[in-house]
């Protein structure tokens, strides 16, 4: 086989109470694309933060290129070739893009950096990949998938030999895909080597040459992607069958209607009327910029509403912030988890409890006997993987942390949950795990609202679908008119359906 240009031989990584990595080596051809797959907590992120100097081993070597490394620095990876785009990215929004390229190592004259030089540069990196971008433009006007163009360009402007890409595609829109799939092609072309880290399956047998699954932090196989499929990858994902994908509802009756809007306006959205029932997952789709998640925001009282009206358990109510949802037994899983979803730096336990303090209070102070029942409840009902619940919740993987804001809401005893985007950046087993806690809350009598991009989640986990577009409902759905051609319909006044639905 041809010698390596990456390779991690035996790495071990020990936090308290925890093996993050147990004993793992992988190497990594140059020129190839080869991905990195496995649950949330199976150890990915863990692995490429040694390889970027953010954390070192416990134990084992990293080699780049036959150099040996106990452990590395951001400076020492950067110097030897290896770049990591993360989903968080690492630019600086009042910033050109070509600024933005070039930060840190900017081109100069003499001592002052020449700017025009560098719109120059940013320009040819960027016609070698096709792009039609504007290098004087600044970061903060352009959407997350071009945004994440840039990352890849500053990357490649500094010589990177090895270019670590984790859940690159969770942002993007279809057709930002396909740029964005272009680009990889065009590295792996140029000899760069490409780890690609996804839960998005069919992005790995597209795009990759080999495949390495980790789960628990274990190395579990690493193949060419070529000679497995899909449902051999999940089973050795996840140490067990995932028969199926949406599990099956018990059939119950609907019963009243919780919720109903009546020409809800405000927030971007104009005249919207529907309804739900309890023990009903009513499916909103439509395409990034459809007004799915503001309508939500209205329905939480986040944001205010401009005219029409919300009509809860048969009386109309006003919302004037969150907290009165919370009070009438509303909840909104948020979209963007790390910012509005939990309190990174509290403990698991804080932030489970935190929707119901004044029940578990006395005399102004928390029961701490009563939290840690609670949060043990949760933690073992819902599936937590965690050492211990004093962790804090940015310790955790992303499924877990999604596990801990649905717990947080489910602990405060809603009558009806909004779900925006739910399974986002979750992998195939947490994902099932969600699905069927789903299935249990409304089967249980809640009223579900979900909001999902993916459409076969939106067709397998929904009884009715409304569909927007331009702030605007446009369909409500029978489960008998599911398909994926007419919410396409629904979802666009024009011929360009796919922007974001696959």
């Amino acid at each position: 086989m041809e010698e390596a240009i990456l390779e991690f031989q035996h790495i071990t990584k020990k936090y308290p109470g925890t093996i993050a990595l147990d004993d793992v080596s992988i190497s990594f051809l140059p020129g190839e694309v080869h991905a990195l797959c496995g649950e949330n907590g199976a150890g990915k992120s863990t692995l490429i933060k040694t390889c970027s100097g953010a954390i070192s081993p416990t134990s084992g070597k990293i080699l780049i290129e036959g150099r040996e490394f106990d452990s590395l620095t951001p400076v020492s990876s950067q110097k030897n070739g290896v770049a990591v785009i993360y989903q968080e990215f690492n630019l600086v929004n009042e910033l050109s893009i070509a600024e933005n390229v070039f930060i840190g190592s900017p081109v100069c004259k003499g001592i002052v950096p020449d700017f025009k030089a560098m719109e120059n540069k940013t320009k040819e990196l960027f016609d070698t990949f096709h792009l039609d971008m504007d290098p004087g433009t600044l970061v903060r006007d352009l959407s997350v998938g071009l945004q994440q163009m840039v990352e890849i360009a500053k990357a490649v402007s500094r010589h990177t030999k090895i270019l670590i890409m984790d859940e690159p595609t969770a942002p993007l829109t279809n057709s930002e895909v396909e740029i964005l799939m272009g680009m990889i092609k065009n590295l792996k072309k140029s000899g760069v080597t490409i780890v690609y880290i996804s839960h998005r399956l069919e992005e790995i047998f597209r795009i990759s040459d080999r495949v390495s699954v980790l789960r628990d932090g274990k190395l579990i196989k690493t193949m060419r992607t070529e000679d497995t499929d899909k449902n051999e990858l999940i089973k050795y994902m996840v140490g067990r069958e995932v028969i199926e994908s949406y599990p099956v509802r018990e059939f119950h009756e609907l019963g009243d209607v919780i919720l109903e809007t009546k020409g809800l306006t405000g927030n971007g959205v104009k005249d919207i009327s529907f309804s739900v029932r309890r023990g009903e997952v009513l499916g909103i789709g439509g395409i990034m910029g459809a007004g799915r998640t503001e309508l939500a925001q209205l329905l939480f009282g986040y944001r205010r509403v401009k005219s029409g009206e919300i009509w809860y358990k048969g009386q109309k109510i006003y919302l004037n912030s969150p907290m009165d949802a919370v009070r009438l037994g509303i909840a909104l899983v948020p979209e963007d988890r790390k910012q509005q979803g939990a309190i990174p730096h509290l403990s698991i336990k804080n932030n489970i409890t935190m929707s119901m303090l004044r029940k578990i209070c006395r005399l102004g102070f928390i029961d701490q006997r009563k939290e840690q029942e609670i949060a043990q409840k949760y933690r073992q009902d819902i599936g937590i993987k965690t050492a211990s619940l004093d962790a804090p919740v940015s310790s955790l993987s992303g499924g877990n942390q999604q596990k801990v804001i649905l717990s947080k809401w489910l602990a405060a005893a809603p009558e009806l949950i909004i779900l925006d985007e739910p399974t986002r950046g979750i992998d195939v087993g947490a994902k099932s795990e969600i699905y069927t806690l789903i299935n249990r809350m409304v089967e249980s009598g809640m009223a579900i609202i979900m909001i999902t991009s993916e459409m076969e989640e939106l067709i397998g986990m929904s009884d009715r679908i409304i569909v927007l577009s331009e702030g605007i409902l446009t369909a409500d759905l029978s489960k008998d008119k599911f398909d994926k051609e007419t919410i396409l319909f629904y979802a666009s006044k024009n011929d360009d359906f796919s922007q974001q639905y696959k």
